[in-house]
């Protein structure tokens, strides 16, 4: 069973009202994307919550240091998860 998100985290380049936002809303997900300096709509941002996609996106840019894990050698998911769990538990250690 796959689980519902309650919150869109997205960052200022998914500003966009007709294509994200208002399908975003008309589901009843809350937004966390800060609006562009240019856009004056009044939206609020959780930035506690923005802080956390910041830290999720750094840690994915410190797995794919990891050759194997950027490139995609393994040709099986299964192995390639594998990889992706020692990668993360090298970089959980370090």
């Amino acid at each position: 069973m796959v689980e519902q998100a309650e919150a869109i985290i997205a960052d200022k380049a998914y500003d966009a009202k007709g294509r994200v936002l208002d399908k975003v809303l008309a589901k009843g997900r809350q937004l966390v994307i800060p609006p562009r300096e240019t856009n004056d709509d009044g939206r609020k941002t959780d930035w506690s919550l923005y802080k956390r996609r910041h830290l999720i996106e750094n840690f994915f840019c410190r797995l794919k240091q990891y050759r194997a894990i950027a490139t995609r050698y393994d040709k099986r998911a299964h192995i390639f998860l594998g990889a992706i769990h020692l990668a993360a538990a090298m970089v959980w250690l370090n």
